[in-house]
């Protein structure tokens, strides 16, 4: 069995996910954007909007300062490059990626929400929601419940209870677009979903592929999670795009016997592991990026705990005196090290970027306060705000000072 110290699976880790190294020189093109989508395989979508979309950060991470447009136009306008659909969760993939999950749409029943599989039964209404979609596509929910209320075949919406109280119409168009009858043609401003049939959001290409065998299906998903991870557990790998099930456990066993996953030791990791065979061990990590609660490598919370010794959890629907860490927290990383997390918030209104915590962790090295501050400086920049606002935790004070010293100008 191959043997690995844990600093080399950090780095393989980092590799994988495109975090190794500087960011790349240049403006950020279409190609390049789509190009680190390929790598990365998906992007998770999130309505959470503290600091920014949370499909739009980890391209920061990677990239740098960007123009967000580009995604709007990879996935709202033909030829799509990305599409959305039911991947890790709610996520743009790859057009090449969507005819893996034809399954995952086929089999509703168990893949879906209990609310979105359930709808299946309503008929009458998913018949008149498909007609108003082919009749007025792309529109969003809210303007198919306005068409079913006018109509008289809704009623208003509950608003007494918050959270998840959908409308029929919404309801209908989740389950359609679950099962792929329709598809998200693009987003409006309030970053509502505007549907229209898939045969009008889909490349030609993509809706003449072939369905494919969900065995062989699955397989190829946990390959590409595999990939996407460099290093990880059988856990790891099927987090990626949520799988499960003997189909998940027999891709597994498939991928190593064929040589695709080689089982390795991992210097402290207690459960087997395996490497990608195309994982690449670099010499260094020398990266530094602000995470996304939403990003790829930080998905799998043990998985960080195991490689990185970092304690990290999304707190936001935990009660603020029971927080660690804070509302929207982004661990630093700085080379193969974890040396910060920062409780984010973008105060539009005023023009600047709140680091309401900057915590330590066991990493903290001299050099975080200064490069942490060159990243805030950069993130900020790029969200179109003036300052960097940095209200508390134990690393506030040396962060402030490091604010203080002029852009490049070396503390």
């Amino acid at each position: 069995m191959l043997t690995m110290s844990r600093s080399q699976a950090r780095r393989v880790a980092l590799r994988a996910q495109a975090l190794d190294g500087a960011r790349p020189d240049g403006p950020v093109t279409m190609r390049r954007l789509t190009t680190t989508v390929d790598r990365v395989n998906l992007l998770q979508i999130d309505s959470v909007n503290v600091l920014a979309r949370a499909h739009l950060v980890p391209l920061f991470s990677r990239l740098g300062p960007y123009d967000t447009t580009l995604l709007d136009r990879a996935a709202g306008t033909a030829p799509r490059r990305l599409v959305e659909t039911w991947a890790h969760v709610a996520s743009y993939v790859p057009t090449s990626t969507y005819p893996l999950l034809e399954w995952r749409r086929r089999a509703f029943e168990r893949e879906a929400w209990r609310s979105i599989a359930d709808a299946a039964e309503r008929l009458a209404e998913l018949d008149l929601v498909r007609s108003l979609v082919a009749e007025r596509g792309p529109v969003t929910a809210a303007q198919i419940h306005d068409e079913l209320l006018a109509s008289g075949r809704t009623t208003p919406r509950d608003r007494v209870e918050w959270g998840w109280n959908w409308t029929t119409a919404k309801l209908c168009l989740e389950h359609l677009f679950f099962t792929g009858e329709v598809l998200s043609a693009s987003r409006n401003a309030a970053f509502e979903r505007r549907y229209d049939l898939a045969e009008r959001v889909l490349p030609p290409a993509v809706r003449a592929a072939d369905p494919v065998p969900e065995d062989d299906a699955v397989r190829r998903l946990l390959e590409l999670g595999a990939r996407a991870h460099g290093v990880g557990t059988a856990r790891c790998f099927r987090d990626y795009f949520r799988l499960r099930g003997p189909a998940a456990s027999r891709a597994l066993a498939e991928l190593v016997e064929d040589g695709v996953l080689l089982p390795v030791a991992v210097e402290g990791w207690d459960e087997p592991t395996y490497l990608h065979r195309d994982a690449v061990v670099p010499r260094r990590a020398t990266g530094t990026a602000l995470l996304s609660p939403f990003d790829p490598l930080v998905w799998e919370r043990r998985r960080l705990e195991s490689l990185f010794d970092a304690y990290y959890r999304i707190e936001i629907y935990v009660p603020a005196a029971k927080r660690r860490l804070g509302y929207y927290v982004l661990p630093f990383l700085q080379g193969e090290a974890l040396t910060a997390m920062v409780d984010l918030k973008a105060d539009r209104k005023a023009r600047a970027l709140r680091v309401v915590a900057a915590h330590r962790t066991a990493q903290t090295a001299a050099t975080t306060p200064a490069l942490l501050a060159a990243e805030l400086r950069l993130l900020a920049g790029w969200l179109g705000l003036d300052d960097v606002d940095v209200v508390g935790g134990d690393l506030a004070p040396d962060l402030r000072g490091a604010l203080a010293v002029p852009a490049g100008v070396l503390g």
